[in-house]
């Protein structure tokens, strides 16, 4: 066991070691989904003049204010700044538009009953000045910081920046990824298996992972097991991607080629084996020209969770994004805990009466049992220990 680090000591390798992929401008339709690499200030005072809120009459008002008014013209939303000049007058205004020069008060239509060339208060109306008004700056002035570097990019963020005159936008560039399955005994998703074959599943379990987090320059390979026919499909996915995600051939048995065909290509192992279970064979390393290499355990649940605990988070950091820290939960009934490695349970999570977001462990059966994940939502994180973590254990909670 002494060649084995921690899940905290392979994190903190990762983070030091990962490459940053740049960034790139692109029209803000096609920023959604991207992590911002740009500061985004206010364009000018939010809203840019004093707004009117409601539909109804604008008015100079006072605790004189007739309770009938004359109808002086109107204030559209998009038209230029109308003036009222008498106080016995009105402006008919809609929502959105500027406030008239001369008012300081809206008076919502539904108060109001119109005659002929006029407006009548209704019986219940009670205007103050300055009500129904969206006043200039009140929401920010310009200037002011509204979007920082690394934040991804969802609705309400891509409303800021069309709002804010932002038509290019800075974002973090998308890496090229190989997702590399290895073994002789895989065969296509639609082929006939023959004996002792399985169909590939990790490297769509993987590229499914990737893709929730907007990296969908992904190509899926394979590579059989054969000592040249690994080094030389390895040294050519590293001429032609950022990153590497292998997945089987990384552990010690006779026919696990993948480290030595790093190592042949120019690729530095950072590390090699986790103390945790399942996804101790995890090997990581840095190619020639910086690029990232994960090469995950060949056993389909070890796979997803070494891509979900390490190869996504270490990705999105490389792009520049915000670092969010990890969801809490608490365990709804005791596990068996491993006394020297980490344990990785599968669980479904749901909110309890309390509020509390509580787990349910789904324990796979082996590391290669991935028949019930999908009843999960992805897995606790518990540090080793005698016997069980009991209920009532708060730990850390990863989704696929």
């Amino acid at each position: 066991m002494s060649d084995l680090i921690s899940v905290s000591q392979a994190e903190a390798l990762i983070a030091e070691h990962m490459p940053s992929f740049g960034s790139e401008r692109v029209p803000l339709g096609d920023a959604v989904g991207r992590v911002l690499r740009q500061a985004v200030h206010a364009e000018h005072d939010h809203p840019p003049f004093d707004r009117v809120m409601m539909d109804g009459i604008a008015v100079h008002w006072s605790a004189a204010l007739p309770r009938r008014l004359r109808v002086a013209g109107a204030q559209m939303a998009g038209m230029r700044m109308q003036s009222l000049t008498s106080d016995d007058a009105c402006l008919d205004v809609t929502t959105g538009a500027m406030l008239p020069a001369g008012t300081d008060c809206v008076i919502p239509v539904e108060q109001l009953r119109r005659d002929g060339d006029s407006y009548a208060l209704s019986d219940d109306c009670r205007p103050v000045a300055g009500q129904f008004i969206h006043r200039r700056g009140s929401d920010c002035v310009q200037g002011t910081l509204l979007l920082s570097p690394g934040m991804h990019l969802g609705p309400a963020e891509m409303a800021l920046l069309a709002a804010n005159g932002v038509g290019m936008v800075e974002v973090a560039a998308v890496p090229s990824v190989a997702i590399v399955s290895t073994g002789d005994e895989l065969v296509e998703v639609d082929a006939p298996l023959g004996e002792g074959q399985i169909r590939r599943s990790n490297d769509t379990a993987v590229r499914a992972a990737l893709r929730l987090d907007g990296f969908d320059r992904v190509a899926l390979e394979h590579i059989v097991d054969d000592e040249a026919a690994t080094r030389a499909r390895i040294a050519d996915l590293l001429e032609r991607h950022d990153v590497l995600l292998l997945s089987g051939g990384v552990s010690m048995g006779q026919r696990d080629y993948v480290p030595a065909a790093l190592a042949a290509a120019g690729v530095r192992k950072v590390f090699h084996r986790i103390a945790q279970k399942p996804g101790k064979p995890m090997w990581f390393g840095i190619g020639p020209r910086g690029q990232a290499v994960f090469a995950l355990p060949g056993n389909p649940v070890s796979a997803l969770v070494c891509a979900t605990r390490y190869a996504r988070p270490a990705l999105r950091a490389a792009q520049g994004a915000s670092v969010t820290a990890p969801e809490y939960v608490c365990l709804d009934e005791a596990v068996d805990i491993n006394p020297t490695l980490a344990s990785f349970v599968p669980a479904r999570v749901q909110t309890d009466t309390q509020g509390r977001l509580t787990a349910y462990p789904v324990p796979s059966r082996t590391s290669g049992d991935f028949s019930s994940l999908p009843r999960t939502q992805g897995f606790v994180q518990l540090s080793p220990g005698q016997g069980k973590a009991p209920a009532g254990t708060v730990a850390p909670f990863y989704r696929w």
